[in-house]
């Protein structure tokens, strides 16, 4: 039988914490955290990590794990993730998946393996194509996978690039490694709940309301002393909504009003792009708030639905 995980996700600013944490304490559970960046140490106002007072002696898993300079990628994600809910499953407790970033919760669920991917050689192969040129690097691709040279123009150079790839390291086209990582079957059984405002004005309204409060907790002094401490402003890390901004504001690229106009804007956009992915899924159980969220009637309802699910 497939073990079962239970994930809460939606778009930023939604109360997915709150929720999670309170699934996790009724059910048994631990949760796993599935945002990209609350991986990182020293980041925590900007990416909205819970304290160990909101944690309210539930176990999180994946926060603060990692130090901003390192790149941290899905991949690694799904190796530490799928470790860690293995882990809790053997001790008769609930994974609880915590978070928005879409690509970590498929690539767990779905039991990607990652085999076609390689840090390293897209590197090299993204250097060829602007040291060789689209043309050769085109041609390159249409000798070993016609059939996808077939639909790309010789200029996308990202997917160019990533068929190139996945053909060094597995010897097949990408259309037949898709099909074949589509078709396997999923690592966990998944009750997804998601939350989201009946209005996309109010969620909006949310969010500019969180990176005010954020603003007010000094995340312009956090971000000082990340770089203070000597994180690259072109890691990663500091590519997070927020800290980006806040970086070119310390940098006197910006002022300090355009970056916070900036970082509301852009979590505007990103809510947007969560609600795209989740609206492409049938699998969701939907808890739409109002103008406040109602944590009552919310952990209610998603105790039904995890009961209905067979988790309890």
């Amino acid at each position: 039988m497939t073990p079962k995980i239970l994930v809460i996700t939606g778009p930023t600013a939604t109360g997915k914490t709150k929720l999670g944490i309170e699934l996790a304490k009724k059910l048994g559970g631990e949760v796993i955290s599935a945002d990209s960046m609350q991986i990182y140490k020293g980041m925590d106002i900007g990416t909205a990590k819970p304290t160990k007072q909101e944690m309210d002696g539930v176990l999180h898993h994946l926060i603060s794990t990692v130090d901003p300079s390192e790149s941290y990628s899905a991949a690694r994600f799904v190796s530490e993730a799928s470790a860690i809910a293995d882990d809790i499953l053997r001790r008769a407790k609930l994974p609880v998946l915590v978070g928005g970033t879409g690509l970590y919760i498929d690539s767990l669920v779905s039991a990607r393996d990652f085999m076609g991917e390689n840090e390293m050689l897209r590197f090299e192969l993204s250097e060829r194509y602007d040291n060789e040129g689209s043309e050769k690097m085109f041609s390159l691709l249409s000798e070993h996978d016609p059939e996808s040279a077939a639909k790309l123009h010789p200029n996308d150079k990202k997917r160019i690039i990533r068929a190139l790839e996945v053909f060094y390291l597995t010897g097949k086209k990408i259309s037949d490694h898709n099909i074949e990582t589509q078709q396997r079957a999923c690592r966990y059984d998944t009750c997804k709940i998601a939350l989201n405002y009946a209005d996309r004005k109010t969620l909006y309204e949310k969010i500019d309301q969180r990176v005010d409060r954020m603003i007010e907790k000094g995340l312009k002094y956090e971000v000082k002393a990340l770089l203070a401490s000597g994180v690259d402003r072109k890691s990663t890390a500091m590519q997070a909504i927020g800290y980006k901004e806040m970086a070119m504001a310390l940098n006197g690229v910006i002022t300090f009003e355009k970056a916070v106009e900036l970082i509301k804007t852009r979590s505007r956009r990103y809510a947007k792009r969560q609600l795209s992915w989740l609206n492409r899924k049938e699998d969701v159980h939907w808890i739409i708030w109002e103008n406040e969220p109602d944590y009552l009637k919310a952990f209610q309802k998603s105790t039904t639905f995890v009961k209905d699910y067979g988790i309890i």
